[in-house]
């Protein structure tokens, strides 16, 4: 073969290869564009599912979340089934598909939550007796960004409950003691499914002087109730130790178990087996994990201490058992 022959050849092969790579650049853009179209449809869908009913407030990492349970609906399958699940996008995706949103505002979503100057309680009145009447309970959440969420969807309000955040610790004197002068007042605690999370009831007692009387009630989230739920789980270093036990409802002054002000909650429930394998490796879920409707009414449920109305199917069994609706044995 002639040396004119051969870098004919040799230059046809390389334009047959440059038109391969420019083709699968070319590919690769309309695979990049159309995931980038798909995750933009799924962003639309998260923001109405994450609002409704009624137009609620939502965080951002609400929204990720609500985002994963479009792209699997693990939520809806049988609670008997206890399991979490690992999300179906990455944060940095999910956050490059909220700036392909363009400026304007995404409706419901919250600005994230930036810890205030302390201030004192009652500062919107001026009436003098505020804090000589009695105050039935209070949530506290972990996040500061949750109670930021509750306390916009009107929770205090309707559930007459103020919301604080774990950074508006330790509660202001006067509401210690209109929590005091209830009789029973409670303060009510939210914290993630995690090893640190379970440890929040104990880091609470210690960084509040809880009144005489006071109960002090940790609502969840707990792996199992997670589990329950189906909820996205995150991953991090696994915790070299779990503790066996998680807090119990305690109060405060020898009426439920506790031992004096200041002092960590009883360890009144055993974590499974099955709870503590899964917190060794390293999985814990957000209370942001849990959707936003979902989570105001369990709150109010829980707050005001309401139990939900049993089903048609656990009556029937009940029913059943006690020998109506029976086949004869004779």
């Amino acid at each position: 073969m002639s040396d004119a022959a051969h870098a004919t050849n040799v230059s046809d092969v390389s334009d047959v290869s440059d038109a391969t790579d420019a083709s699968d650049a070319t590919d690769a853009r309309g695979v990049g564009q159309m995931r980038q179209a798909i995750l933009d449809r799924v962003l639309r869908t998260a923001v109405e599912k994450a609002g409704a009913p009624g137009q609620l407030h939502f965080t951002e990492r609400q929204l990720y979340y609500e985002m994963c349970r479009v792209l699997q609906p693990w939520h809806r399958a049988p609670r008997r089934a206890q399991f979490t699940s690992a999300p179906a996008l990455t944060y940095d995706a999910y956050r490059a598909t909220l700036r392909r949103h363009g400026p304007a505002p995404v409706p419901g979503l919250l600005p994230p939550a930036v810890p205030a100057p302390r201030r004192a309680a009652g500062r919107h009145t001026p009436e003098p007796d505020l804090f000589d009447y009695g105050l039935p309970r209070v949530l506290v959440c972990e996040s500061d960004d949750i109670a930021a969420m509750l306390r916009a969807n009107g929770v205090p309000m309707e559930s007459a409950c103020p919301v604080y955040g774990a950074s508006e610790l330790p509660l202001d004197p006067g509401v210690l003691r209109m929590l005091a002068l209830a009789g029973h007042g409670t303060v009510y605690l939210l914290h993630d499914a995690s090893a640190r999370g379970l440890t929040f009831p104990a880091r609470f007692a210690r960084a509040v002087d809880v009144p005489d009387g006071v109960r002090v009630v940790p609502l969840g989230l707990r792996p199992r109730q997670a589990g329950a739920l189906h909820l996205v789980h995150g991953r991090g270093p696994a915790y070299a130790a779990v503790p066996a036990h998680g807090p119990a409802p305690f109060v405060v002054g020898g009426m439920g178990g506790g031992t004096g002000a200041g002092t960590g909650p009883g360890l009144g429930f055993a974590l499974s087996r099955r709870e503590r394998e899964w917190l060794r490796r390293g999985r814990f879920v957000e209370l942001a994990a849990v959707n936003p409707a979902s989570l105001i009414r369990t709150v109010h449920r829980l707050v005001r201490e309401v139990r939900p109305p049993r089903s048609q199917l656990t009556e029937l069994r009940q029913v059943r058992r006690a020998g109506f609706l029976s086949w004869p044995t004779a």
